[in-house]
């Protein structure tokens, strides 16, 4: 059994998931599955299972496990699908949708941070996880295209060069609004007349930055 994790923890934890409005059983079992206290910092390790938001390396944040299952179930995977995460943080958002597709390809500007979920990610049997230290708001046409993309920091707005990333039919999810405030996640549908976006609910997020962090 990890540590910080017992029976009352992660019961508490599934029944706060489910009267909150969680209800796709993929996703519920998915977060059941993965042990959030691998992804935490050690020192926090005996709270890991309470719905909060964590700190990380690097000033960032282990987002709190509503907001992860909230915008999993959001993008309404599939087993063949791939996935694109923008904002790696510690690994967990990226565990919990290696579960439930086909692969994920997870980038971070934090050298620190995509070498530690890396490992946490293999020793949580990731397999079908790519980690890559890469500008998200920046990425090379070359990556290609994915059936879903969820972003895991707020930006003022969603740049075309996520959108162009998106297959037909696929969805994005990402937090928007000002850096520092509360922002609105938003869902984005590739149609064959366009893009259609939806407003779901407030959020508070870290901020996404362009480039690669110097920290490294």
């Amino acid at each position: 059994m990890q540590s910080g994790e017992g029976p009352s923890e992660k019961l508490t934890f599934q029944l706060t998931l489910r009267r909150r409005g969680i209800s796709d059983r993929a996703v519920l079992r998915a977060m059941e599955e993965v042990p959030r206290d691998l992804f935490v910092e050690p020192e926090d390790r005996d709270v890991a299972w309470r719905d909060t938001a964590l700190a990380i390396a690097c000033g960032q944040t282990i987002s709190q496990p509503f907001v992860v299952a909230y915008m999993t179930e959001q993008l309404q995977l599939k087993p063949e699908h791939d996935v694109l995460e923008v904002g790696t943080g510690s690994g967990y958002q990226a565990a919990i949708l290696s579960r439930l597709c086909r692969s994920v390809l997870t980038v971070e500007r934090f050298r620190t941070l995509a070498d530690r979920a890396r490992a946490r990610l293999e020793r949580a049997g990731c397999g079908n996880v790519e980690v890559r230290v890469a500008d998200g708001l920046n990425l090379p046409p070359e990556i290609g295209q994915f059936d879903r993309i969820i972003v895991t920091a707020a930006m003022a707005g969603i740049p075309a060069s996520l959108t162009d990333r998106l297959a037909p039919g696929g969805i994005l999810v990402a937090p928007v609004g000002p850096a520092g405030g509360r922002q609105t996640l938003v869902r984005v549908q590739r149609n064959d007349d366009g893009l259609s976006r939806r407003d779901l609910v407030d959020v508070r997020f870290v901020p996404a930055l362009p480039g690669l962090a110097r920290e490294m």
